[in-house]
């Protein structure tokens, strides 16, 4: 039997040199956090700093820090809810949102790349697979507890 672990271990490895490769806009150098961030406030419709936080696994801490240097390249607006003050809620800038849709763009292109290499029936085996682990790994109760979505 293959190695799963080393054959998942290959592919986060690939797929983290496509995010680190892809996230360089016009002058804007991002680290794969930070593309990460701007992916979940775009996909989240204007989600709290809590939320953000939590899809993407990272103590509260750590992403203040990214956020707060989203917010100095004006990538990032974060705003007091009406309800809570005390609460964030984040949003895109404009330059923000080009930049997020670029990166966007970048990664649906090498995918389609990646995907151009395989017929219509190996493509929707991966996916429908993909789906597969990201749904058997959302109710797994061990180790990392994995994202939703």
């Amino acid at each position: 039997m293959e190695d799963v672990r080393d054959l998942i271990q290959i592919m986060t490895r690939r797929f983290g040199f496509l995010n680190k490769n892809c996230c360089s806009v016009g002058g804007v150098n991002l680290s794969v956090v930070q593309s990460q961030i701007l992916y979940e406030i775009d996909r989240q419709h204007k989600p709290s700093i809590q939320q953000v936080a939590e899809a993407l696994g990272t103590d509260i801490t750590t992403f203040s820090r990214q956020v707060q240097s989203l917010m100095k390249m004006n990538l990032v607006k974060k705003t007091p809810t009406p309800e809570d003050r005390r609460v964030f809620e984040l949003s895109l800038t404009t330059e923000g949102t080009f930049v997020a849709a670029t990166i966007d763009q970048q990664m649906n292109a090498y995918l389609n790349e990646i995907f151009s290499h395989m017929n219509d029936f190996e493509r929707e085996t991966v996916i429908r697979s993909v789906k597969l682990l990201n749904e058997a790994m959302s109710k797994a109760g061990q180790c990392c507890a994995p994202t939703q979505g």
